[in-house]
């Protein structure tokens, strides 16, 4: 099973998330996911947990314990078919070619897009795109015109890990690129731990000057089209619903 926790908070799981974590006999995952869930695993049940970056080791070792013949619960973040352990897992399987011998299930979980969304108000509500600034496994050329074709598309705009201690650039070259085709006024909206209870810092700025704003690996930056608007606090994109 590869679980969606969500952003992070037990009141933000699924039920079948829950369930999956009390039937798995063996709890697979990245170090921090494992924390964050730790009041939620028993006794009994073993855990197998690594560093970033471990991915596909997690996968093949959740595998090799599956073949065993031990349910297997493979933890990672917000919904696991985004940026997340899903895909990977399911390339595992196949590549080792015990698809016929483990059967995978992928219980869904609140993204983080939908998580920062619902702490700013309604943004997601048209059509959107969601990008990742992180080049360690994407080009930063095919980045680039991703970013391009959103901008020019006048999308809606979520961006996973926007900013880190060595990558800061990254995120201005975004901006420098949506201001050719977006008003400098465009609502932005920057949520740091989203769900994630006291931690959560939600902040709302434009494309002018959202940069100047405290962005972190933690952070998802929302990024309105031309109809996105700001109302006593809350970014609203209208559907086009008649009022």
């Amino acid at each position: 099973m590869v679980v969606g926790l969500g952003p992070g908070d037990k009141e933000h799981m699924s039920v079948r998330a829950l369930e999956a974590l009390k039937e798995a006999q063996v709890v697979v995952g990245y170090k921090t996911y494992i924390h964050l869930i730790q009041d939620l695993i028993g006794e009994g049940q073993e855990v197998v947990s690594s560093a970033m970056t471990r991915e596909v080791e997690r996968s093949r070792q959740a595998v090799d314990i599956a073949l065993q013949g031990k349910k297997v619960a493979v933890v990672s973040s917000g919904d696991p078919g985004v940026y997340g352990m899903a895909g990977v897992l399911l390339e595992v399987v196949y590549d080792l070619g015990v698809q016929e011998k483990v059967d995978v299930e992928v219980v869904p979980g609140i993204s983080a897009a939908n998580a920062a969304a619902s702490s700013l108000g309604a943004p997601l509500m048209h059509d959107y795109v969601v990008l990742s600034l992180s080049d360690l496994l994407t080009p930063w050329e095919l980045i680039l015109k991703r970013i391009e074709c959103a901008a020019m598309g006048d999308f809606v705009v979520t961006v996973y890990n926007p900013k880190s201690k060595k990558r800061v650039e990254q995120v201005k070259i975004l901006q420098e690129i949506m201001l050719k085709y977006k008003a400098p006024n465009t609502p932005v909206g920057i949520v740091q731990n989203a769900k994630r209870g006291e931690s959560e810092v939600v902040t709302v700025s434009d494309l002018a000057g959202f940069t100047g704003e405290y962005i972190d690996m933690f952070s998802v930056l929302i990024i309105g089209n031309s109809q996105t608007y700001v109302q006593d606090g809350k970014i609203i994109t209208p559907r086009g619903y008649k009022l």
